[in-house]
């Protein structure tokens, strides 16, 4: 496996992060998972725009101009045999890069960017899920920043695991649901597209955004709103969404099995037409 390292490649056994980098020892940094598609990263633009966001919340500076990260992950997916593949997962990961020991950051930081990329596994047909006992702090400033910190969702996941289940629901400190372990979720009630707000302590994916643009298009009203437990439990149907899966359904909710609601397969077909698009002007 080759990785791209502050701007070099080099075989993953060599690569080497500082112990001191902020990264490991405090999760003082972000990341982003994108797909790549024959060679072709999907969204490629939102992806660097939400890490240009980010890094500016926190208050540091991209080390490598979008061209070059552009550039960088088209070297590493043909590095890795994986120009031409139908499906391929990139990490792009980004720290503070080391620091002296504490809190404060480092007066001149030195900022560390890797890519990785490997195989992706087409996304599943559907998913079951419960709904987690770790709870989304939607008032934390990171809640809506793709922070390196992850060990709530990481909790979430292997409680589902341990339930039976191959996801978690997680709700946010104010009782109102906000995502999945690693996706937004949609739910349909009444014939219309709702999905947790903003400030329900949710990250606004990028596959979220484009259901968001798509859907009004198919004649579907949706729109962003606080969704309550009890109005969970009434659902005519949900998915997920992330960039790697795209659209999933949700068949199971701890042991209620939830009907497919026919638009889902409709905004999943209009998903993949943009993708596709995506993939010949890219």
């Amino acid at each position: 496996m080759i990785v791209w390292l502050n701007g070099e490649l080099t075989p993953a056994g060599e690569a080497r992060i500082d112990p001191t980098d902020r990264g490991f020892l405090l999760g003082d940094g972000l990341f982003e998972t994108m797909l790549a598609r024959r060679g072709r990263v999907a969204f490629l633009d939102a992806h660097l725009l939400r890490l240009k966001h980010g890094a500016n919340a926190i208050g540091l500076a991209l080390p490598f101009d979008p061209a070059r990260i552009a550039a960088a992950c088209t070297a590493l997916l043909d590095a890795n045999g994986l120009a031409d593949a139908p499906r391929a997962a990139l990490r792009l990961t980004l720290t503070r890069g080391p620091g002296p020991r504490g809190l404060a950051l480092p007066a001149e930081p030195k900022p560390t960017l890797l890519i990785t990329a490997a195989p992706a596994a087409a996304p599943p047909a559907g998913l079951s899920a419960i709904v987690a006992t770790a709870r989304r702090n939607n008032r934390s400033p990171s809640a809506q920043l793709k922070a390196i910190a992850y060990l709530d969702n990481v909790l979430a996941k292997e409680e589902a695991r341990a339930r039976g289940a191959e996801d978690a629901l997680m709700f946010n400190i104010d009782g109102h649901l906000a995502c999945a372990s690693a996706a937004n979720i949609f739910i349909w009630d009444g014939g219309r597209l709702i999905t947790p707000s903003v400030d329900c302590g949710i990250l606004a994916g990028i596959t979220r955004a484009a259901i968001l643009e798509l859907a009004p298009d198919l004649g579907i009203e949706v729109r962003e709103d606080r969704i309550e437990a009890a109005r969970l439990a009434q659902v005519e149907g949900a998915f997920l969404t992330n960039s790697l899966m795209g659209i999933v359904p949700l068949t199971r909710l701890d042991r209620h099995v939830l009907p497919l609601h026919p638009s889902t397969a409709r905004l999943a077909a209009a998903y993949e037409i943009l993708l596709d698009a995506a993939e010949r002007n890219g």
